[in-house]
């Protein structure tokens, strides 16, 4: 009686066993697909972008010529590269020159004007735009390697009214790496068309929009090295408020290169009142 009573008991034993085996088995299975899951999906996430420098395309905003960093709208570049960005307009064509001025400047000071960024403002208003009357560096703000000159003239009452506010950039490295103009940045007078950096041909389709009375337009096509013009337009009729003005600007110039694109208005206290200017390349 008692030998019958004991052998289930004895069976009982292995079929625990062998349960208890099973759901081991199918632990360590499910276990192992969720590992293989886990490893298949993080493969495929994308990876971090911390530390990585997007580079985005320059862009222009409604009364600007050129990208800037002012605000946050210039496009970004890899530190590593030091790429120059902008449309070099004036006083170097590209950095070879601004190397070569470099190395003249560190033998015998040569032309030191070309580290203040007011100085080859008025410069290039004056000698290279011809604009004499534009006399005055109104103010002058920089950021990083960026700087933003407002230069202008004395109204009749004597106190400045501003014509353009001159956008520079460092041209080259080191810390005697010269101010290059790159463009302007513009709110009663702009030029939208064609866009900054642009791939022109003749005639030039260009169009901005104005804010005055009674104006009339003079835009020209300048190309360096010695400021040459080589397209003219003028006696543009424009006014209003915030108003289109276009116009059509057949050229000549040596192609490949990179040309300044000038608008200018002026007759009512001066020959010149404000300007717009941006870079564009052939």
């Amino acid at each position: 009686m008692s030998n019958n009573q004991d052998q289930p008991g004895r069976r009982t034993g292995p079929v625990i066993t062998l349960v208890l085996a099973a759901v081991a088995v199918l632990l360590a299975v499910a276990s192992l697909f969720i590992a293989l899951t886990r490893d298949r999906d993080d493969s495929a996430a994308p990876a971090s972008t911390t530390g990585v420098t997007v580079t985005e395309p320059a862009t222009t905003g409604p009364g600007r010529t050129t990208p800037n960093t002012r605000d946050g709208t210039a496009p970004a570049t890899t530190p590593a590269a030091n790429r120059f960005t902008y449309q070099p307009l004036w006083p170097f064509a590209n950095e070879a020159e601004a190397a070569a001025w470099q190395q003249s400047y560190r033998a015998g000071g040569h032309q030191p004007w070309h580290l203040d960024p007011a100085a080859v403002a008025l410069n290039f208003t004056q000698n290279y735009l011809g604009f004499e009357n534009v006399d005055q560096a109104i103010q002058v703000s920089t950021k990083d390697e960026e700087a933003w000159v407002t230069v202008g003239y004395d109204n009749p009452n004597g106190s400045p009214a501003a014509a353009a506010v001159v956008h520079l950039a460092r041209l080259g490295s080191g810390e005697d790496a010269p101010w290059e103009v790159v463009g302007t940045e513009d709110r009663t007078l702009t030029i939208t068309t064609p866009r900054y950096g642009a791939q022109v041909g003749s005639p030039i389709a260009v169009g901005g929009r104005i804010t005055g009375v009674d104006e009339s337009l003079d835009l020209r096509l300048l190309q360096l090295p010695q400021g040459e013009q080589v397209g003219a337009v003028g006696r543009i009729p424009a006014g209003g408020t915030d108003s289109p003005w276009t116009a059509s600007l057949p050229f000549s110039a040596a192609c490949p290169g990179t040309l300044t694109l000038v608008v200018a208005t002026g007759g009512h206290v001066e020959e010149v009142e404000r300007f717009a200017i941006t870079g564009v390349r052939c």
